[in-house]
Order: structure tokens, then sequence, then C-alpha cells
């Protein structure tokens, strides 16, 4: 049997038909009337959605972009930075600072564990030289978010900038830029914005602007204030990604028809449903509870070794159409992710329950099949919008 394909790797995404006829419109001029206005619109509904009223910058490229460009604007060469890690991306951002001569600061928590504010608390404590605190709100390569409002509140409590790298959390999950004192936050069209990839966006304070105007670090193409500048103006200060702007305004249209705050309750609904389904088939979550993501799971790998789950991961996309993330970094072989961000409801989630369950069973890692379905349509039927099931992840 041939199914459609579901691509469910945490970004990108699978796109809604209304934003796929959008990118597909011709191209205007990027400097006249008709981009200056989709331009103005985009802005304002991400400044809506993360909650902010500073500067928003739309720099083309990917999410790791939007990261290299904080540490640029941010930091000087020997400037100290303390770089809180729990998974691939965070340690992405050591090495970008590192390249910038950064003198990083390390607070490295352990794979499948949980930054907290007690550890940068302690790190500030020793290290009264460090001026900016570099944190990853929702690490993708292992399914944990981050404590992001108790870790903003002690940034702030030690009077440090805090750049938060949020490129899969924001828009999937609760993010209020200004209220929580983030200086810089960075996510990316084609995570929970149900858009393309090409954008990096970043919402920037006005004392990450101060700090970008001192920064001695290089930068050009990712100057704050070349960005803040060009878009005073309603435009960008290089060529835009076109066909990406257009997606990006239709997904924003799309998210803002529904409700931001109903967009993260559908995701809290979506990843409950398949965190129970997962857990009914006897597999194990890599997350810890109360921690465990909202935009994508991480599952501790059944398979024996590397190998066994490359098959079995090829076997889904090849027989049942599904397409999986494997693990990342110390990860590869020991873990699979299933992203479930962006356009995504409970219908899709029996899809990518069924299909995981059979391809299970197939391989040996199951003995019978037929229960992560019932299991998630119980969570779904017993759903209060807003709130979590307790029983959910046990």
């Amino acid at each position: 049997m041939v199914f459609a394909p579901q691509l469910r790797v945490p970004g990108p995404t699978p796109l809604p038909d209304r934003v796929i006829r959008a990118a597909s419109q011709p191209l205007i001029n990027h400097r006249g009337p008709e981009f200056s206005e989709m331009f103005g619109t985009v802005n304002r509904l991400l400044s809506e959605m993360l909650f902010t009223s500073g500067h928003i910058l739309l720099i083309p490229g990917s999410g790791t972009y939007g990261l290299e460009a904080a540490v640029a604007n941010l930091m000087s060469p020997g400037d100290t930075g303390l770089f809180c890690t729990n998974g691939y991306f965070g340690e992405r951002w050591v090495s970008i600072a590192q390249a910038y001569g950064v003198n990083v600061i390390h607070l490295d928590i352990p794979w499948g564990e949980v930054v907290t504010a007690d550890d940068i608390s302690t790190a500030l404590a020793h290290h009264p030289e460090i001026t900016t605190v570099f944190v990853t709100h929702n690490e993708t390569s292992t399914g944990i978010t981050n404590p992001l409002e108790d870790i903003a509140r002690v940034v702030t409590e030690h009077d440090r900038i805090l750049a938060v790298d949020s490129v899969s959390g924001a828009g999937a999950l609760p993010v209020h830029v200004d209220e929580l004192g983030i200086d810089v936050l960075v996510t990316a069209s084609q995570k929970g914005w149900m858009a393309p990839p090409g954008l990096a966006m970043l919402a920037v304070s006005e004392r990450a602007l101060a700090a970008s105007k001192k920064s001695k670090s290089p930068k050009w193409t990712f100057d704050f204030e070349r960005f803040i500048s060009s878009g005073a103006k309603g435009m960008t200060p290089t060529t835009p990604p076109l066909s990406v702007y257009y997606a990006l305004a239709e997904g924003l249209a799309m998210m803002a028809e529904e409700g931001i705050e109903h967009v993260w309750g559908r995701h809290n609904k979506v990843a409950t449903m398949i965190r129970t389904g997962v857990l009914s088939m006897g597999l194990k979550l890599f997350a810890p509870e109360g921690f465990r993501s909202n935009a994508v799971t991480a599952v501790r790998s059944p398979a024996p070794d590397a190998d066994a789950l490359s098959l079995l991961l090829t076997d889904l996309r090849e027989k049942y159409g599904l397409i999986l993330a494997g693990g990342q970094g110390e990860q590869i072989g020991k873990i699979f992710r299933i992203g479930h961000l962006g356009y995504i409801d409970e219908q899709d989630v029996y899809g990518i329950l069924g299909a995981l369950e059979c391809a299970l069973f197939d391989h040996g890692y199951l003995s019978r099949i037929g229960f992560a379905v019932p299991a998630a349509q119980t969570t779904s039927q017993a759903w209060v919008f807003g709130q979590e099931l307790v029983t959910a992840d046990r």
C-alpha cells in the first residue's frame, strides 16, 4: 500500500495549501510599495505573536544565521559570555562564539537533562565578568524545553543581557519577549511559523541595539543597525527571499485567524497525544517529565544499534510514507525524533502513530499493535483546552 508522505521532522515542516499558493505568486519589486506593505504586515504580526514592542529583524538564511547575528552584535572579541547547553544546537552557539573570539564560559549540562535557573545563577556568581547569557529555549536535538521564565528571571536579577535560541520554540510555544526581558530572541520561518526555510527572525531590544553599536566584532550582513535603518523605510538592506516572505505572510495570517493562544493550545494537545501514543507502545521518552517539548518528541530507540535504527527509519519512509528524524551529535543511533510543530492537528497524529506502530511491529520491536491510536484518541476526547492532562506523561 502506498501512503501519502508525511514530513514529520522538527523542521522544515509541512505547509498548508494556502501557504504553498502564496509562495508561488509572481515576484515583485522589493523596493516598491507592494513589498513595503507586506514587510510591515509581517513585522506587525510577528511583534504581536512574540509580545514585543522591540525591533523585528528578518535575516535571509536559516536559524543559525540568527544565532551568529546575535553573537556578532552582542559580543566583541575577548568579551565573556555564558553559553548554556544541553544539546546539539546549544553547542553550535558555542562554536559560533568561539569563531568570533568570545571568551566562552560553558555551562555544559548533560544531554537529556535541563538547564536550570540555579545553574545559571551559580555560574553568574562565579564569573562576574559575564556580560551576556545565551540559552536555548527549545532544544530541537533532545526534545527538551528549558524553563525559560525561571531562567529569564535570574538573568534579569543579575542585570545581564539575555539572548535566547527559540528557533524551534517560538510560534509553537508561549514566548512573551518583553515580559521576560529577552534582549535577543532568534526563531526561523521553517519551524512553528508554517513557512519554508529562508528567514531567520529576531526580536531585538533597545539594550541589545546599544550593545550592537559598541560591538567590535566584524559584521556587515548581520549588522542590527543596518536592518533597523532599512526597516524604517519598509525594506531590507539586501534582496529578500520574496517567495518566503509571501509564504510567511500567509502563515502568519492563518495563525492570526486561529489566535496565537489557540495555536499554543493546539501544539500542547497534539504533543500530549503523541507522547501518550508513544508511551502506550512501551517506548521511552528521552526528555524528563515536565520539560517535554510541545514541538518535538525525542524517543529512545528500541533498535539494538544505529544501523538497525537507520533501517527502521528507512522502512518508515519507504513503506509507510512517514519521515522522522534521527538523533544528532552524541545521540545518533540512540534516539529518533517526531516533529509536531507548525501545520499539524490530531488527525495527523493518528497517521504518525499508526505508521510508527506498524513499522515497529514489522521489525519485531512490538509483539502486537493497535494501542497507540486509541490511547491518543482517549487523550483527545478527554482534553480540556489549555490544560495538559495530569496523566498524559505517565
